[in-house]
């Protein structure tokens, strides 16, 4: 049997590496260019890389050496049919919905990508808008930035249902009620288990939650000479109230108008004993047209090719945002390179995003302020304690929103033909308080690039953020220094016990193995005040 697996698998590898390579970085190039000739290889090489896994000969064997994975006693090996076969069961479908399915999906990020909001009749790009939600005074200049954030939402909705509406039925020819079960299922998670793990995460964060924006709503009142009841989103500072606003004790900002913030993120993982600068040197950070407006990680050949877009301004958020997707690229850059092809590669999406969330961290601690953004060491102490506030505030924010994309997207799946405008909206008002404009009746669920582009993603954010704490507890009670900014302790402690081992182990026992129990929200809800 073992040479038999062998065989196959090494098979399977042989046709997948030059297109994994190819398809990459043809993906790469659109992200950058937003050129159609981009889009069209996109689409050839998915439509040839899918297809490989939709083979169902290779299905069945995968399925019946999976029953049977007891009887390969090569761990790495049985852990290859685990990933492969869940890699298969996903991709049962004819060649007819693989091309429509990439297709859809090439079109859906080529019209992210190249899409530019207008305001008062000009194109203004993303961070223009952003910009305008967090610093302006000017609350009609405010609702029009917001409503122009929304305007890509018309554009995509129909890709979007229609992806949703042939997801689902490759789905359900397979046995599974819809797209998110089956997702979940080859994601290793457990539906159940992972909507305890979120009821118990609102039953937590929903007092200390609406508390806090009680605070900040009556700031806000009084900022814009408004009641309550009028406050609607253009009032918070982002498009989707995912980010805490600039506390009035604490705007990082101006430590960033003027900097270079590659440089202050090679400083920041030369402080974790991490080298990045090869990596910067093959990215794409700053702002062109065409280009993607996001910011994502990429490892192009699983040797070594590592790249990172951004668009980056000098700004708290950015700054954040490089740690973040340095994150995922000293993950890949680090990664046991000596394992076998499948498993050069994080144990799951959500261990990766867990280290992108620590990692952007340092930005709100003392050393890391005054060794790497310049604060004075007088100034840094009091600086970090309105960071701590301005952090807790941030995690209790975000998990509210994560909240609000994982139930609309279950929704999504589960009643696709649904009023899904009402009921963005109806998760919007539940789990972070807000009040729709008047009347509205606008696909804005669809502004959100994920539902496209990444869709049944967003738990691993919030599951990220669980292991973040959880990583970061670890690290302060077992890591010489008991510090993560600037402590080469902490980074070697992710080096040898996230990194490295990669994915020859499921994700449970890598989070067991690297913080001695298993993930809980009981960390992140100690770090955000939410016990």
């Amino acid at each position: 049997m073992r040479e038999e697996v062998a065989a196959f698998v090494q098979k399977h590898e042989t046709a997948v590496r030059p297109l994994e390579k190819a398809l990459n970085e043809a993906a790469w190039q659109l992200a950058v260019t937003g050129e159609d000739q981009w889009k069209e290889e996109v689409i050839r090489l998915a439509v040839a890389r899918r297809s490989l896994s939709a083979d169902p000969v290779g299905y069945r064997r995968l399925r019946d050496w999976s029953a049977r994975i007891e009887g390969i006693a090569d761990p790495l090996l049985a852990r290859q049919v685990q990933r492969l076969f869940l890699e298969f069961r996903a991709s049962q479908m004819d060649r007819e919905t693989i091309e429509a399915l990439e297709r859809l999906e090439a079109e859906a990020e080529q019209r992210f990508d190249t899409f530019r909001s207008t305001l008062d009749g000009r194109p203004v790009t993303a961070n223009t808008l952003e910009q305008i939600l967090r610093a302006s005074d000017d609350a009609p200049l405010r609702q029009r930035a917001w409503e122009a954030s929304q305007q890509i939402g018309p554009e995509v909705a129909p890709l979007i249902r229609e992806m949703v509406r042939l997801r689902n039925r490759v789905a359900r020819g397979i046995g599974f009620a819809d797209h998110y079960a089956l997702a979940l299922e080859t994601q290793e998670l457990e539906e159940a288990r992972l909507f305890a793990l979120l009821e118990e995460l609102d039953r937590r964060t929903a007092g200390p939650f609406f508390a806090e924006k009680a605070r900040l709503d009556a700031e806000l009142c009084a900022r814009f000479g408004i009641t309550e009841g009028e406050l609607r989103p253009w009032h918070y500072a982002d498009p989707f109230f995912q980010r805490p606003p600039p506390r009035p004790d604490l705007n990082l900002d101006p430590l960033f108008t003027s900097a270079d913030l590659p440089a202050l993120m090679v400083a920041s993982f030369d402080g974790l004993g991490l080298e990045v600068r090869d990596i910067l040197a093959r990215s794409d950070l700053f702002e062109k047209p065409g280009k993607s407006q996001h910011g994502f990680c990429t490892d192009i050949n699983r040797e070594g090719d590592i790249r990172i877009l951004c668009n980056v301004v000098g700004s708290e958020h950015w700054m954040r945002t490089l740690l973040h997707e340095g994150g995922h690229a000293a993950y890949d850059k680090f990664l046991d390179r000596d394992l076998p092809y499948f498993l050069r590669v994080p144990a799951h999406t959500f261990i990766t995003e867990a280290v992108a969330m620590l990692l952007e961290r340092q930005v709100y601690q003392a050393p890391w302020l005054t060794r790497v953004a310049g604060v004075p060491a007088g100034e840094a102490a009091p600086l970090a304690a309105a960071a701590a506030a301005h952090h807790r505030f941030g995690l209790l924010l975000f998990a509210r929103w994560g909240l609000v994309m994982v139930h609309f997207e279950r929704a999504l799946y589960r009643t696709p033909e649904a009023d899904l405008d009402r009921l963005w909206w109806t998760f919007k008002a539940r789990f972070q308080g807000l009040t729709p404009p008047a009347g509205r009746q606008t696909p804005d669920w669809a502004a959100k690039l994920h539902l496209a582009l990444a869709p049944v993603y967003y738990h691993n954010y919030l599951l990220g953020e669980f292991l973040a704490s959880q990583l970061h507890r670890t690290i302060q009670e077992r890591v010489p220094g008991g510090r993560l900014a600037l402590n080469s302790g902490a980074g070697a402690y992710l080096r040898e016990r996230i990194f490295a081992p990669a994915g020859r182990w499921a994700w449970p026992r890598l989070v067991a193995e690297a913080t001695g129990e298993a993930l809980s929200a009981a960390a992140f809800a100690a770090e955000a005040g939410a016990e």
